[in-house]
C-alpha cells in the first residue's frame, strides 16, 4: 500500500508535463525570432535590440532567486503552496507576451516599449517557472517516480519546443516581408547565395503583395495562438497535479547548497553547454537567412530540428537509465559538435542543411533532458549529506535557472552587439563578408568553444549511478 501510495499514475505525469510547455513554446519562439523581428520588422538599430535583448535576460536572470525567495515565504493553501504561483501570473504573462509581438504606431518610445514588456514577461513567466520546477520534489518522494515524471516533462517541453516552431516559424513564414535590394546585390549565376533567393522573393511580391504591414500582423496571429495554449497548459497543471505539503524556508539554506560541490559542478557544466545551446537558437535563424540563402526555409529548418529532438527524447531517457546519466552527458552533448562544424563548412545546400539540422537535433534533445534529470539527484545528496536541513529545493532551482539566464542575457547581448559591429543591415537583401563570419562564429566556433568546457567541468562532477542508488537507498530509510 505504501508504494502504491508513492506512485503517480500516467495521468498525473502528463498533467505535471504539460506545465512545462508554456516556458518552452514561448522561450522557443523568442529564441529563434526575437532577434530577426527586433532588427527587421520592429526596425530597430543592432545596438538598441542587443540593448533589450541583454536587460530582458539579465532582468529575468535576477528575478529567479527574488521569486524563490518569495515562493518559500509564501503561505501553505488548500492548493499547495506552488500551484498558486502559477495560476495567478498567468493572465497576466499572456498579456505582457503578445505585446512583445505587437509593434506600436509610434516610433520614439519603441525601445522603451520592447524593454518593459520583455522585462514584465520574463518576470510573470519566472512566477510560473521557477515554482513549477521546484514542484518536480514535492509531486513524489520516491526518486524513481520524480525521474519518470521528468522524463515524461521533457518529452512534452521538446514537443512545446516543436510548437513554438511550428506557430511562429509557419505562420509568420506565410508573410514574410520582402528584404530591401541595395545597389551592391547582384545576381551570380551559380544561384547558390542569398542574393539571388531573397531578389526572386523581391519580384515575387508584384503578385504576392507581401506587405511589412501583413509580416506585423503574421507575428500577432502567431503570439495570440501561443498565449492560448500557455493558458490552457496552465489549467490542466493546476487541476491535474496535488502538491505535497513540506516545511521550506530560505535565507538560512542559501550558504548550504552553493557550498554543496555536486550543486556547483552540475550548475557551471551545464552553464556553459546552455550557453552554447542559447548562441545558435539566437542566431540560427538570421544564419539560415543570410549566410545559407534560405530565407523561405529556415522556418522549416527550425522546425526539423525540434522535431528531431521530440522523436528522440525517450531514446536518451533509456540511454540514461541503462548507461547512467553521467555517460549521457557526455555522448549526448558531444554528438552535436560534428554537425555545429559541418554547417559552416559545407556549401549552402537545402538538403544537407535537412541532414545536419535532423542530427543536431538529437544532441539537442540531450541538453533538454539531462540537466533537469540530474538536479533531483543533486538535491537528493544534498539532503543525504545534510539530514537535518529540509526544505531548500527552491533554492536549487532558482539559483540554477539564475546562473543560466544571466550568462545567457550576455551572450545574447552581445551577439547582436557583435552583428552591429560587422555592420548588419536591417532587412537587407545581403549582408557584408564580415556579417556572414560574424554568424558562422556565433553559430558554430563559439557554441563548441563552450560545450568542450562544458565537458571538461562534468569530468569531476561527482555522482555517478553507484552514489545515486545509494543515495536512493539512504532516504528511503531515513523516510
Amino acid at each position: 500500500w505504501r508504494q502504491t501510495e508513492r506512485e503517480l499514475s500516467v495521468c498525473n505525469k502528463l498533467c505535471y508535463a504539460v506545465g512545462g510547455a508554456p516556458y518552452q513554446i514561448t522561450g522557443c519562439a523568442l529564441g529563434f525570432f526575437l532577434q530577426i523581428y527586433l532588427l527587421d520588422v520592429a526596425q530597430l538599430d543592432p545596438f538598441y535590440a542587443s540593448i533589450i535583448l541583454f536587460v530582458g535576460r539579465a532582468w529575468d536572470a535576477i528575478t529567479d532567486p527574488t521569486i524563490g525567495f518569495l515562493v518559500s515565504r509564501s503561505p501553505w493553501t488548500r492548493f499547495g503552496r506552488m500551484l498558486p504561483w502559477i495560476l495567478f501570473s498567468t493572465p497576466l504573462a499572456v498579456v505582457s507576451y503578445f505585446l512583445i509581438w505587437y509593434v506600436p504606431v509610434f516610433e520614439d518610445g519603441r525601445v522603451i516599449w520592447y524593454l518593459v514588456f520583455y522585462c514584465l514577461f520574463q518576470t510573470l513567466q519566472t512566477c510560473f517557472h521557477v515554482p513549477y520546477s521546484a514542484l518536480t520534489m514535492f509531486i513524489s518522494e520516491d526518486q524513481k517516480e520524480r525521474d519518470s515524471a521528468t522524463a515524461y516533462r521533457m518529452t512534452v517541453e521538446v514537443l512545446g519546443t516543436v510548437i513554438g516552431t511550428a506557430v511562429q516559424g509557419q505562420i509568420v513564414g506565410m508573410a514574410n516581408a520582402p528584404c530591401i535590394p541595395t545597389p551592391g546585390d547582384n545576381v551570380t549565376a551559380d544561384g547558390l547565395n542569398s542574393s539571388l533567393l531573397l531578389e526572386q522573393e523581391v519580384n515575387a511580391t508584384i503578385t504576392t503583395v507581401i506587405t511589412l504591414d501583413q509580416t506585423k500582423t503574421a507575428y500577432n496571429i502567431a503570439s495570440g495562438v501561443i498565449c492560448s495554449i500557455y493558458v490552457l497548459c496552465a489549467v490542466v497543471l493546476f487541476f491535474g497535479v496535488k502538491e505535497k505539503k513540506e516545511r521550506m524556508s530560505f535565507w538560512q539554506g542559501i550558504r548550504l547548497v552553493m557550498g554543496h560541490g555536486p550543486y556547483v559542478k552540475l550548475v557551471m557544466g551545464f552553464l556553459f553547454t546552455s550557453l552554447a545551446f542559447m548562441l545558435l537558437e539566437g542566431n540560427f535563424a538570421l544564419f539560415c537567412c543570410y549566410t545559407l540563402g534560405l530565407r523561405n526555409d529556415f522556418q522549416n529548418i527550425l522546425l526539423v530540428i525540434m522535431l528531431a529532438a521530440t522523436l528522440t527524447i525517450p531514446f536518451w531517457q533509456w540511454f540514461l537509465t541503462k548507461f547512467g546519466k553521467k555517460t549521457a552527458v557526455y555522448i549526448g552533448i558531444s554528438s552535436v559538435i560534428p554537425f555545429m562544424i559541418l554547417v559552416v563548412c559545407v556549401k549552402s545546400n537545402l538538403i544537407i542543411t535537412y541532414l545536419v539540422s535532423f542530427a543536431a537535433g538529437v544532441g539537442v534533445a540531450a541538453a533538454f533532458l539531462l540537466p533537469w534529470s540530474m538536479l533531483p539527484d543533486v538535491v537528493d545528496d544534498f539532503q543525504v549529506q545534510n539530514p537535518d536541513s529540509r526544505g531548500h529545493e527552491a533554492i536549487f532551482y532558482s539559483f540554477y535557472v539564475f546562473f543560466t539566464k544571466f550568462a545567457s542575457g550576455i551572450s545574447l547581448g552581445i551577439s547582436t552587439l557583435s552583428l552591429d559591429f560587422a555592420g548588419y543591415m536591417t532587412r537587407g537583401c545581403t549582408q557584408p563578408e564580415n556579417v556572414d563570419i560574424t554568424l558562422k562564429v556565433l553559430v558554430s566556433a563559439a557554441p563548441i568553444g563552450l560545450l568542450l568546457i562544458g565537458l571538461v567541468i562534468f569530468r569531476s562532477y561527482p555522482i555517478d549511478e553507484e552514489r545515486r542508488q545509494g543515495n536512493r537507498k539512504l532516504l528511503q530509510e531515513q523516510r
